[in-house]
């Protein structure tokens, strides 16, 4: 599903590289955590990934996609087969929960009879139906981003990218969200998860590739 072949990555000449030389592969259905240090590269894997930035050297290939041969009008395109959550949830503040969820469907021209279908499924499966009229600022941290990883599979993604899912949370919440996560997962969706949280990654007996100064140190099941 993702496959790095000795991929390279730096910013300006004469610098260390953000990444260096790094091949990785990550089958279909896999659960991955990603870790390391800040500054390590984890940040700039996930741009590559989604074609925000282009590698220095090597080929990334995702979903049977070599990155380098899409063109620029088809990135949207391919990045609606990637579903992805960040740190800082970025949700609509305006809009309500159904809205914000709703909103990455529009976004893709989806017809509105199958998202009045899908946004409550949707909801219902990270535990929120109850509260689509809500708007982010009365809900919890927990779930707010419970409503951006809803948003995040809403169009149905093969990949499911998390950077640091859980950075804001507090243990509790950070808990439940690895455990939709996994849930996710199980159904089908290949989830890769950067973070800096240990005691996590140790209890969730998954595959783990840790990342030092730009470069794959470790890669254990």
């Amino acid at each position: 599903m993702i496959k790095l072949e000795h991929v390279s990555k730096s910013y300006k000449s004469g610098v260390i590289p953000a990444l260096n030389d790094v091949s990785i592969t990550i089958k279909e259905g896999e659960f991955v955590f990603l870790v390391g240090d800040s500054g390590s590269g984890k940040s700039t894997l996930i741009k590559l990934l989604l074609k925000e930035l282009e590698p220095s050297s090597g080929t990334i290939t995702v979903n049977g996609q070599q990155l380098h041969k899409i063109r620029r009008r088809k990135i949207p395109k391919y990045r609606r087969n990637i579903g992805v959550v960040f740190q800082d949830f970025r949700l609509l503040k305006d809009r309500n929960v159904y809205e914000n969820v709703a909103f990455a469907q529009r976004v893709v021209g989806t017809p509105g009879r199958r998202i009045k279908r899908a946004v409550p499924k949707m909801l219902s499966l990270v535990g929120l139906a109850a509260k689509y009229k809500s708007k982010p600022k009365q809900l919890s941290g927990g779930e707010q981003q419970r409503v951006a990883i809803a948003r995040a599979l809403v169009n149905q993604p093969k990949i499911l990218l998390a950077d640091e899912p859980t950075g804001n949370l507090d243990n509790k919440n950070a808990w439940e969200i690895m455990r939709l996560l996994s849930e996710i997962n199980k159904r089908g969706t290949t989830v890769l998860v950067v973070t800096h949280n240990m005691e996590i990654v140790k209890a969730m007996d998954k595959r783990v590739i840790t990342i030092r100064k730009g470069i794959v140190t470790e890669d254990e099941d």
